[in-house]
């Protein structure tokens, strides 16, 4: 009876997990009759996972219920929670039932305190919970290319990751993507030398490809700054042309945002710790904070909160399905402050 109970707000490694659970158990050639996938948000849906996984496999390997989105250990049903407890009790030793949400269980219910009683009575079962750290919290966000740099097999020194940091900030997802690149390319290296030891990524190689999208991006951005509206607009269309993705895209240009704001913020509180402006601010590299000074040195609290309001609301408009370039056109080109030279 393996449950697993996966959770937290990195989909990436989430969904990575969840993957390397099924290549693992499942046997290809049966997966369509012993793999399936759950909304956890539909009630019925629910029941419907919990009748299944009381079900052996078919052919060889095992079988695997998939709940997303899963409300067993988040606020349930009555009636759901004694069906859970029925059904833990009846899951065969090769049927494996994977409970996912983005938020942490709460271990006051009682589906929680079952669901974790029976992880910790399977050796085969197990608890992981995958966080990405917050835009501040620096070296929450070294820990994060670590992490993927061992599963890669890849080195860097200090120097270098923080300049994966700077560039990508808290994504797992295009972290990983930049990483898997890079180990590609450190892949050719080995085969080139012909050795198998771990090549060390250098510096330079992480700004030909990683920061060149960044560095325009960056560019984009001190347009925005400026008002000129119709230069970031043609530099961004430019950018998508080219491949650039475009979460990515707004990404950096919150992050450039963010950090404009909160060094605005702090220097008017009359804070004068420059690394201790950079830490509050989520900037790796404290001697940023003289350059982003002379960026706003002239621009009002107010030109720079609209600046970063208008790029939330076209990150949240291509996240619902809107064209990109038409998400940037119809917040950017409305009036507001960011046109004034505050």
């Amino acid at each position: 009876m393996p449950i697993h109970l996966i959770w937290g707000d990195d989909y990436e490694a989430s969904n990575r997990e969840i993957k390397e659970i099924i290549e693992k158990v499942i046997d290809p050639v049966w997966k369509s009759f012993n793999y399936s996938q759950i909304d956890g948000n539909d009630p019925k849906q629910n029941f419907r996972a919990l009748e299944e996984v009381q079900s052996a496999p078919l052919g060889s390997g095992g079988r695997i219920v998939l709940v997303r989105r899963s409300p067993f250990c988040n606020g349930c049903s009555l009636e759901l929670a004694e069906k859970l407890e029925q059904a833990i009790k009846l899951i065969p030793d090769n049927t494996h039932l994977i409970l996912n949400n983005s938020n942490k269980p709460d271990k006051r219910l009682k589906t929680t305190k079952s669901i974790q009683k029976s992880i910790q009575l399977n050796s085969f079962s197990k608890e992981k919970s995958f966080i990405l750290p917050l835009p501040w919290d620096i070296n929450g966000q070294r820990n994060l290319v670590k992490n993927n740099l061992h599963r890669l097999n890849l080195k860097m020194n200090h120097e270098t990751i923080d300049l994966i940091v700077e560039s990508i900030g808290n994504d797992s997802s295009l972290i990983n993507t930049e990483l898997q690149k890079l180990a590609l390319l450190s892949e050719a290296l080995n085969e080139q030398s012909k050795t198998d030891k771990v090549q060390e990524i250098s510096k330079d190689l992480v700004i030909q490809l990683v920061q060149n999208n960044s560095t325009n991006a960056l560019e984009i951005a001190n347009s925005l700054l400026k008002g000129e509206r119709i230069i970031a607009l043609n530099q961004i269309q430019s950018l998508l042309d080219n491949g650039e993705p475009a979460l990515r895209l707004i990404t950096t240009l919150t992050g450039q945002s963010r950090g404009w704001l909160w060094v605005h913020l702090l220097d008017s509180e009359g804070n004068q710790d420059v690394k201790e402006i950079a830490r509050l601010a989520g900037i790796a590299n404290p001697k940023r904070i003289f350059v982003i000074r002379k960026q706003i040195q002239t621009k009002s609290l107010e030109t720079l909160l609209e600046l970063m309001k208008k790029l939330l609301k076209i990150e949240a408009s291509i996240k619902s399905g809107t064209n990109p370039i038409d998400s940037f056109k119809d917040n950017l080109l409305t009036e507001s402050k960011i046109l004034t030279n505050n």
